[in-house]
């Protein structure tokens, strides 16, 4: 071997002429932000997926056959994917896997963002590609969760080369990327808020499905809103996005401007929107007994 391979697994040593795998570095590992970016998208993934009954562990060892990821993108973007349920040859997980990257492509191609994962990386266990994956969901779906800013890891590339092992590092950046796309720059009291109190923050998220919202702009307005004009029980993304939209039409018509948020952020959590949506209603009735 040539230089000397860093914590080198004996599965990663089993290589073909000219093939490579990759790992990440153990002194990355125990980087107190890459340890802090895997805590926070795997709660994250846990709290989208809890309604399924699905419990994830390990990012890597539950997340590359396709299964969950189908799961997780059903549930996000409020679809059905043409899939088969459940598969265990590894043709029918790349098969699977291939069909919910390919969404994934469709959602994320406006944004013009770099792809840095494939179906042999997310099946390979490829950590990084996975979360690479994974952080560029949770900014297009604006995840109500704060990435650790400016994480990047040390990965170590094995290839095997006539007969021979051989290593080389290269740095991967995790999260600065995607927080650049994003403009997510500048800081104010709202994120002093979740500096400070996010645990008081859960209360913001019983206005996602916009049913609260219909009714607490009808009550400070003073008026009885219709139950057909909402879905006073929505099941779907598309009913609770009608929902917001609609509660966002009836603070126009009471003379408040339109939201900066878009519908689909309070629907996705993102508490940051939600947050200004009611300060800005708080602001305009907080003389209303």
């Amino acid at each position: 071997m040539s230089p000397a391979l860093v914590d080198v697994r004996p599965e990663d040593t089993q290589l073909e002429e000219n093939e490579e795998r990759t790992m990440i570095d153990p002194t990355s590992k125990d980087d107190p932000k890459f340890k802090e970016l895997v805590k926070v998208l795997l709660d994250w993934v846990n709290d989208v997926l809890v309604e399924e009954r699905i419990i994830v562990k390990q990012l890597e060892e539950d997340l590359y056959d396709g299964q969950v990821l189908q799961k997780l993108l059903e549930k996000l973007a409020g679809c059905k994917l043409d899939v088969a349920e459940v598969t265990q040859s590894e043709i029918g997980q790349k098969q699977k896997l291939q069909t919910v990257l390919e969404a994934v492509q469709d959602l994320l191609r406006p944004h013009g963002w770099a792809l840095r994962w494939s179906v042999d990386a997310i099946h390979g266990k490829n950590l990084v590609a996975i979360l690479h994956l994974l952080v560029s969901l949770a900014m297009h779906f604006r995840a109500p969760i704060r990435l650790p800013e400016h994480v990047s890891v040390q990965v170590v590339v094995v290839r095997k080369r006539e007969g021979l092992l051989h290593s080389s590092h290269i740095s991967e950046e995790l999260t600065t990327t995607t927080e650049m796309m994003m403009g997510r720059f500048e800081r104010d009291a709202f994120d002093t808020l979740f500096d400070h109190a996010p645990d008081k923050l859960s209360v913001v998220k019983k206005f996602a499905d916009g049913v609260y919202l219909v009714l607490l702009v009808g009550l400070l307005e003073d008026y009885f809103v219709p139950l057909h004009n909402f879905y006073l029980t929505p099941e779907s993304f598309d009913q609770k996005v009608h929902n917001v939209s609609f509660a966002f039409d009836l603070m126009l018509d009471g003379g408040l401007k339109k939201p900066k948020a878009r519908p689909e952020d309070v629907v996705n959590l993102d508490l940051k929107s939600t947050l200004r949506v009611l300060y800005n209603l708080f602001t305009k009735y907080k003389n209303v007994e």
